[in-house]
This record gives structure tokens, sequence and C-alpha cells, in this order.
């Protein structure tokens, strides 16, 4: 069963002045438990279509329904909290608080959802574990690693135990090695727990892994491609 159904969806910034057609025409379904990369070239409307996803961003046509609830039809107010307990967002910046630890980066959004303190340490610890950061509890993000603070933000998106997670060029800031080690927690997660990912990316290490890619050319999708186990590195 499909818990996100894009249908139909076009996206057209400076309607008023020199039209910018980000998004032609999109139709999706994302199943629980996808690991998908969404990929093309610049300009080919991957991010603005994760937007969309995620609800940052409105489509000037066309629905997005997250498990039967149409996104678009809820009030403001409304959809802020939607999008607190129900996805999970990485970003390529990391977006951490700078002045807080590392478990308190990922216990803001649990308090933000009126969690006790005592839920709110404990799944942050929890969530420290599993990405390997256990030891970097106390640590502020100055005094951690891209590939370290890129983990704390993984851990930060499943605080809350989010329907799906979206990761906007989430390695492209990292080396090598960290990219390696941040997708292989990934994967894990997603192979473990059953947690879903969707990536905006051209990052030809993410596509490799990916189990379905999807190409975006001009706003459209091109192709989608469901990948066998042998396409697929680990």
């Amino acid at each position: 069963m499909s818990i996100i159904q894009v249908r139909d969806v076009t996206k057209v910034y400076n309607k008023e002045q020199v039209p910018v057609h980000a998004l032609n025409g999109v139709s999706l379904d994302i199943e629980e438990g996808e690991f998908t990369a969404i990929v093309g070239p610049s300009g080919s409307g991957k991010t603005t279509l994760l937007n969309i996803i995620g609800g940052l961003d409105e489509p000037t046509e066309g629905t997005v329904e997250i498990h039967d609830t149409k996104i678009f039809s809820m009030s403001e107010s409304k959809l802020i909290d939607f999008r607190l307990h129900h996805i999970g967002f990485v970003f390529q910046a990391y977006n951490l608080i700078p002045v807080l630890t590392a478990k308190e980066n990922i216990a803001f959004i649990l308090q933000m959802q009126g969690r006790p303190q005592k839920e709110c340490t404990h799944r942050s610890m929890e969530l420290l574990k599993m990405v390997g950061l256990e030891d970097k509890v106390d640590k502020r993000p100055s005094e951690l690693s891209g590939g370290q603070q890129q983990r704390v933000a993984v851990a930060r998106a499943l605080a809350s135990k989010p329907d799906f997670v979206l990761a906007d060029e989430p390695t492209a800031n990292l080396d090598s090695a960290s990219t390696a080690n941040l997708l292989d927690m990934m994967l894990r997660l997603n192979e473990e727990e059953s947690i879903t990912f969707i990536f905006s990316t051209h990052d030809q290490r993410v596509v490799e892994r990916a189990r379905r890619v999807v190409t975006l050319v001009d706003g459209k999708v091109d192709t989608d491609e469901e990948r066998t186990e042998k396409n697929i590195e680990h």
C-alpha cells in the first residue's frame, strides 16, 4: 500500500513575471520501506518535489496524500503539526542548533511534541546509540565532523518515529568515507527497522545503493526504475 501518493503535481514559480516551471505534472507512489533516490540534472525539480512531498512548499496544481490525508487541504497550523509527527527531514547543511548538544538536538523535536523529559532523554540516547554516536552525547555540532553531524541529523529525523524520512542531498558536504558510513547506516535502518527513505541527490554513491531510482528531466518523470538486489552496491 502506498504511504505517499503524488498526483499531477505542477509547480510554477514567478507566475506573474517570467514563469519558471519547476514541476510539470508529476505523479508518483511511494510504498512503505522504500529506499528511493530522486535524481536528475540541476533544475530538474528534485528538491522542489521533495519539499512538496514534505509539505514545505505548496504545488501550483495537483495533490499530495500521505496515508490518505491530503496535506494541502489542511490549515497551516495543522500541516505544521502533521509534519512534526509524520515526516522526518535531513538537509544538506545539517541544520543542527549550534548551542545544543547532540542529545539536545534530538530531544528538541520530542520536546516540541510535548513529550515528557524522561522520554525525550531516553529516546535521544537510544537514537545516538543506533547511529553509532553514543560517545558524542554531550558534543555540540562544532565539536563533530561533518559525517557525525549528519548522523545526528538522521537521528533527529527519526526521533518522532515518522512515516518516512526525506533527505535532500544529505551527502553533498561529506567526504567519501563519511558518505559510505552514512549510507551504510541508512541502509541498515531501512532493512532492520523498515524505515522509508526518499533522497534527492546528484551523488552516484547514493544512486548505487538505492532500490528505486526516479529520474526527473525538465520537471517530469523521465524514468522510474525498480532495481534488483544484484544491481545494488553495498
